[in-house]
């Protein structure tokens, strides 16, 4: 038994393979196969009979062996034929490779893995769940990009932008592999292009905005698609190309039909608007696009910038007939404010009213009453000095349009306009004319004409008539913040710090952002050196306007005076930011730094000072002074010479250039320069010192002439001290005790003044040519610029004698001489 058993072949069989050709065309196996496409791992594999040809360890995984086919196949099929006989067809699972593998790696992908202790294997999602997650994940990103647009994050806004169009293109090539091209979601597409070309312009990267806009326009599948040129128009506008906008928009205008009203009028609008940004601006092909709006649906903008263009042109007519025509424009939406008073006691309108009273569309209401408002007030500011003969007549011929109008509120407050056209021209008695017709009318207006009123005789420094019309101000209306501050800058003229600073309280507690009530308060508390109150003002008012210079500067003065410099010199830096050429500011930081002894940086700053402002005295003199410091007196010359140009009488900065030149060792020049000074102010007792100590060391001639001088000019220095040492003995005693004092003076003898504690060889003795006996002149002086360095005595070398080799040593005995 055992031979014949090793007789036959143990893998006999295996290479024989049934023909399963006739599978293709049986209905009931494809209904079947068609049935279970989704559940399959791959497409079956029917194996062809090769004549002999076996299965190698590498195609086990993807060819069944013929033995799993073999005595199996007619049952199965037969199952698949009950079943869709039953309506239900079931796949031919025994056919299915079962993930076997002689080696690892060879294992089928789409095989299950049943290498777990009996774990079924998860089912692999399916194309269209596939495509519907990742266009939930592109939605996803066009929403954050959104949001963070909208927070101005302009990065992040990017950068999810950028991903959303990357995961777009990769579910498109997606669909195509899948056959699923004719299913292209075409708003997802639109969403993504629309989103990156609003992030791409605001990002002003104006070229890829382009690119994607124009993705956009050339795809005929979308509907619409010819608006996007009004965005090509804006950009186009923003880079200054107004041919190419124009062009673009015209374009836009003539794909958009005429049911879309309000779409065309925008685009009208934004084609005027060009035409007046244009160089040089186009009016009369602005004033075509405005008056075809005006007829087709009119608004208060348009109507203003059509009277800009007739003003702009210069016709009179048309401009009247323009603001006549902005009075006449309906404000949509807006009622009488009578509807939000409550009639009767019932709680459910109450609760009704107090809800809508201050609900969105009541803030757009207010928005658009506000826009109207201005666009007239600004309108009849324009046209007034031009439309009459005067500018009084032309805010007449408006306030008198205004009256008639829906408007007629607005009257009273062109009238005060008016009086702040007078202002403006520096005609007060017709300012105070014009704002006395308001004394009675309604409290708000009142009050407001008391106001102005105020101010006017608190520039003229009429103090008792400003607070006379502040009072009348608050009075009329007690919630008048700008009243208030009036009435607290009076108190701080006069000096009453506390009542001032009472009154700014007062006004910020009606407004707290009231800027000129927290100015002046912090002000107050600087001048009372409550400085710890005024930085806290100021720091508050540098949150509500930010960057403002006036603001930054008390800051940084505040912390000047309480010795801190190093947030004196920050809060300094960051103001030269914004006003870099301010040569005040430079100079300030400058002394900054040299209080605290870094010259260098000092010198820096006020160098760069005195190139914006030359001609101040304070950082010519610091330069000059700097330059002396370190012996460079050549350069402290051209300081001063600017110095002497700016104050020619002053001859303080010509006496120190002649002290420049005669520490450099230029005699000659500094006894030519003190001569100058000599002939324009021969009086000066300084000048004639320097002559006669420059003489006396020169050796010249003329030091009798300048010692003769010298003495004189001191004479007539000591009789001027002693008549205005007189004059205020006189002031201050009564007639008597004067005359005494006159007759005590008259016996005093002038004498000679007395040496200052100088050496004796700065004393020059002359003969005076009125007694005829010799008298010290004191020819001592003051260098302006300071004593000079001491020299070194190197000249004293030569007259040491040099002691001999020995030097203090003692000889000894067997040196001596025998």
């Amino acid at each position: 038994i055992f031979s014949e058993r090793m007789d036959q072949d143990i893998y006999s069989g295996f290479d024989e393979v049934n023909d399963l050709s006739m599978l293709q065309n049986e209905d009931v196996f494809q209904e079947a196969v068609k049935t279970s496409y989704g559940q399959r791992r791959g497409p079956l594999v029917v194996p062809q009979s090769r004549g002999g040809a076996g299965f190698g360890a590498k195609n086990v995984a993807s060819k069944p062996p013929p033995t799993a086919i073999r005595g199996v196949l007619g049952s199965r099929r037969g199952t698949a034929a009950r079943a869709g006989e039953e309506g239900a067809g079931r796949p031919i699972t025994a056919i299915t490779a079962a993930g076997f593998s002689t080696g690892a790696g060879n294992r089928k992908p789409g095989a299950a893995d049943y290498r777990g202790s009996g774990a079924e294997a998860k089912l692999e999602e399916t194309p269209e769940a596939a495509i519907k997650k990742m266009e939930k994940e592109i939605m996803d990103l066009i929403d954050e990009s959104s949001f963070a647009l909208e927070n101005r994050q302009y990065k992040v806004a990017l950068e999810k932008a950028n991903k959303a169009v990357t995961k777009e293109k990769i579910l498109q090539r997606h669909r195509d592999l899948q056959g699923f091209s004719e299913q292209t979601y075409l708003d997802l597409t639109y969403s993504v292009y629309f989103n990156s070309g609003n992030v791409f312009e605001a990002c002003e990267m104006y070229q890829e905005a382009q690119t994607a806009y124009m993705a956009i326009i050339k795809n005929k599948a979308f509907s619409n698609a010819g608006r996007f040129r009004v965005n090509l128009g804006n950009i186009l506008l923003k880079q200054g190309k107004h041919v190419e906008a124009i062009r673009m928009y015209r374009r836009a205008l003539d794909q958009i039909p005429e049911t879309h009203t309000h779409m065309r009028i925008k685009i009208l609008k934004n084609i005027g608007v060009t035409f007046i940004k244009m160089n040089p601006p186009q009016y009369s092909d602005a004033i075509v696009s405005f008056e075809h709006i005006m007829k087709t649906k009119p608004d208060f903008r348009t109507a203003f910038n059509l009277t800009l263009c007739y003003y702009a042109i210069g016709d009179q007519d048309k401009m009247k007939k323009a603001f006549h025509r902005l009075l006449t424009v309906p404000i949509e939406g807006i009622e009488d404010d009578d509807r939000y008073l409550q009639y009767g006691d019932d709680p459910h309108s109450s609760l009704v009213l107090e809800a809508i009273k201050d609900d969105e569309l009541r803030k757009i209401e207010r928005n658009k009453k506000r826009l109207a408002e201005k666009a007239i007030i600004q309108a009849a500011k324009l046209i007034a000095p031009v439309i009459e003969g005067t500018e009084a007549l032309g805010f007449d011929w408006c306030v008198d349009c205004v009256r008639e109008s829906q408007h007629n509120e607005l009257a009273s407050e062109l009238e005060i306009n008016k009086a702040i056209m007078f202002l403006k021209q520096k005609d007060f008695q017709k300012a105070v004319e014009a704002l006395k017709v308001f004394e009675k009318k309604n409290s708000k207006i009142a009050s407001t004409a008391a106001n102005n009123l105020s101010f006017l005789y608190f520039l003229k420094g009429e103090s008792n008539e400003a607070e006379k019309y502040a009072d009348q101000a608050i009075e009329s209306d007690r919630y008048n913040q700008c009243a208030l501050v009036n009435r607290g800058n009076i108190h701080f003229k006069a000096g009453e710090l506390e009542k001032a600073r009472d009154y700014y309280q007062e006004s910020l507690a009606i407004e707290s952002g009231c800027a000129e009530a927290l100015y002046n308060l912090g002000l107050t508390f600087k001048t009372m050196g409550n400085l710890d109150n005024a930085l806290e003002c100021f720091e508050k008012l540098h949150t509500i306007l930010n960057n403002c210079p006036e603001v930054i500067y008390q800051i940084a003065a505040l912390y000047d005076m309480k010795q801190d410099i190093q947030q004196s010199v920050d809060w300094f830096m960051h103001l030269i930011t914004i006003v870099p050429t301010d040569p005040g500011i430079l100079s300030q930081i400058g002394a900054i730094y040299d209080q605290d002894n870094d010259r260098s940086q000092a010198f820096q700053y006020f160098l760069e000072s005195h190139k914006y402002f030359p001609s101040d005295i304070s950082t010519i003199s610091w330069l000059g002074a700097f330059y002396i410091d370190g012996q460079f007196h050549e350069k402290a010359i051209q300081y001063f010479e600017r110095a002497s140009l700016v104050e020619p009488q002053e001859v303080k900065w010509q006496l120190m250039i002649a002290s420049c030149y005669r520490r450099s060792g230029n005699y000659q020049q500094s006894l030519a320069t003190y001569k100058k000074i000599h002939m324009r102010f021969p009086e000066n007792v300084e000048c004639l010192k320097f002559l006669v100590r420059i003489c006396t060391d020169l050796g010249l001639k003329e030091l009798q002439e300048y010692a003769n001088k010298l003495k004189k000019a001191e004479k007539a220095k000591e009789l001027r001290e002693q008549r205005r040492e007189n004059s205020g003995r006189r002031s201050g005693r009564n007639r008597g005790s004067g005359g005494s004092e006159r007759s005590n003076s008259g016996h005093r003898a002038p004498s000679g003044r007395q040496n200052s504690g100088r050496k004796a060889d700065q004393e020059v003795a002359i003969r005076d040519s009125h007694s005829g006996r010799k008298k010290p002149v004191d020819a001592t002086y003051s260098d302006p610029i300071g004593d000079l360095p001491p020299r070194p005595r190197t000249a004293a070398r030569s007259r040491v004698i040099e002691d001999d080799d020995f030097g203090d040593e003692e000889l000894g005995d067997d040196l001596l001489p025998e």
